[in-house]
């Protein structure tokens, strides 16, 4: 696995070389800059990225927006940060990054979490490597949109593996931890209204309703299921 490293602190640096030198899984490249981090996403192929917060020209939210705006949108991000408030991890999250990692000497979990996240991008890679159709609406994992009508409909790389993992789920009770787990990789810690906000942006962008085609119904204090309806059964 290619694993690209935005990192300028020669100490972490140190300890992230003997880390991953301990096994012949991980080949490791690693950046000083933001600068030279994008340049090289430009002309390299890395399987997993991991950003530190603070870098000298600039914040790892500036790699996050580039990525997920870019054709490589789907490569998993590990964000490493000394910050370890509830509201800093999900706004890590929202900017774009599947996990965090918070700065320890806790370093063999985060072997684990990239041995985890590298499992479930490769499950949602499968998901998302073919077009679908589910009636009216039709995944589109190249441009990472969903075409419902014939009309492209645009959603962040979040909201896109959400739409996918519950079409792939269809008719199937997920709990909201369930959720949090398969999309952001997180633990029950993290508040569960993060899985509940990108539901409620999803229904809106994608027409999900008892009136339409398909339709996100909700059981209350435990989660969601994705199902068609009664109109698109007597059509």
């Amino acid at each position: 696995m290619r694993l690209g490293i935005l990192e300028d602190d020669a100490t972490q640096i140190a300890i992230y070389k003997l880390l991953f030198s301990s096994t012949e899984k991980y080949q490791s490249q690693f950046f000083g800059t933001i600068a030279s981090f994008l340049g090289a996403l430009k002309q390299e192929k890395f399987d997993l990225l991991i950003i530190d917060w603070i870098l000298p020209d600039g914040t790892a939210g500036e790699v996050l927006k580039w990525v997920r705006n870019s054709p490589n949108w789907h490569i998993p991000i590990i964000c490493v940060t000394a910050r370890n408030s509830e509201s800093d991890v999900v706004n890590v999250l929202h900017m774009g990054a599947d996990d965090y990692f918070v700065k320890s000497s806790r370093y063999f979990e985060l072997l684990a979490r990239i041995e985890s996240l590298a499992r479930r991008s490769q499950e949602q890679h499968v998901i998302t490597n073919t077009n679908f159709h589910f009636g009216s609406y039709e995944i589109d994992h190249e441009n990472q949109t969903i075409i419902v009508a014939g009309k492209h409909v645009e959603l962040t790389q979040k909201e896109f593996a959400l739409v996918c993992y519950l079409f792939q789920n269809q008719n199937k009770l997920l709990s909201r931890v369930h959720l949090l787990e398969k999309i952001w990789g997180l633990a029950v810690e993290i508040d569960t209204r993060t899985v509940d906000t990108h539901i409620s942006r999803i229904r809106h962008k994608l027409s999900f309703s008892s009136q339409n085609e398909w339709d996100i119904s909700t059981i209350y204090g435990y989660g969601y299921r994705l199902q068609q309806t009664k109109i698109a059964a007597i059509a």
